[in-house]
């Protein structure tokens, strides 16, 4: 079963430890740190050592897939020792999908024991200083979302009714990251604020000019569901936006979603390579 809607708390609930409980039997380890991967950046599961493979259509209560590139699928084992799961796809705002549905999967991989999140997207430039390729660590966000999946009566069992967000991204994990990116001599490691958008249009030049304005570095329409979810859950948490295009609101040129994949597509192998000395380091 599916839904687009706000579940009541019992049900949703529900949905959550069913969908854990069917993974459990099933896992040979329990994972400990989890991955998500958005548009054009789904092939680190390739990687992994004693494979299992879950399309989410087989998953009790997972959504399906509609956006692009986004193939639907949760990979768990092992790299460079550590037991990973891995989402590749997942679900948006936009798609008709409530912050609480957008955020299942980190919920449901919470409840199995995940205690990191690495969530990865492909996003917009919005500082002028970055350059289509460029990989932002997020340091902060701005939610604009007109949603919050964790709306609704709190489950104490779960995490906090605040949870707090003053440093939503974990600042270990950064500096782990920062480190890697320089042993492997990466370039265009960015830092910045990431902006979470409804979508699906694509921004338009006084849009852009606005999120610059109140502070965004990058924009996207994914992402900060599954964060938050992941800190209501007690889980240390970094964001990777895919810098896809940079648009300077007095010049602007048209965007295409076809292009913003090829070029996410473009700069996974550094994402990969990334993430993957990041997890042996750890």
């Amino acid at each position: 079963m599916t839904t687009t809607g706000q579940k009541d708390t019992h049900a949703f609930r529900q949905e959550v430890e069913e969908c854990a409980a069917f993974l459990a039997a099933r896992l040979r380890a329990t994972p400990e740190i989890l991955i998500q991967l958005g548009t054009g950046l789904g092939e680190l599961a390739g990687a992994l050592a004693e494979p299992q493979r879950f399309p989410y259509a087989e998953l009790p209560h997972f959504p399906k897939t509609t956006a692009p590139s986004h193939c639907g699928q949760l990979w768990l084992g092992r790299l460079a020792g550590r037991n990973l799961a891995i989402l590749q796809g997942r679900f948006h705002f936009y798609e008709g999908h409530s912050a609480q549905r957008v955020g299942f999967p980190i919920r449901v991989l919470s409840r199995l024991g995940a205690r990191m999140a690495l969530i990865a997207n492909a996003s917009g430039g919005l500082n002028p200083a970055f350059r289509p390729g460029d990989i932002m660590l997020a340091n902060d966000h701005i939610n604009l979302l007109p949603d919050n999946p964790l709306r609704g009566p709190n489950q104490d069992q779960w995490g906090p009714r605040f949870p707090d967000c003053s440093a939503p991204y974990d600042a270990g994990l950064r500096q782990g990251l920062m480190a890697s990116a320089a042993a492997l001599q990466l370039p265009g490691l960015r830092s910045g604020v990431y902006v979470c958008v409804p979508g699906p249009s694509l921004e338009t030049p006084a849009e852009t000019h606005y999120f610059r304005q109140i502070g965004g570095d990058a924009i996207g329409m994914s992402s900060v569901p599954e964060v938050l979810t992941a800190l209501h859950a007690g889980m240390r948490v970094a964001m990777l936006s895919v810098i896809a295009n940079v648009n300077d609101s007095d010049a602007f040129t048209p965007i295409r979603i076809e292009d913003i994949v090829a070029a996410a597509q473009a700069a996974e192998p550094r994402l990969r390579a990334l993430i993957h000395h990041f997890i042996a380091a750890s």
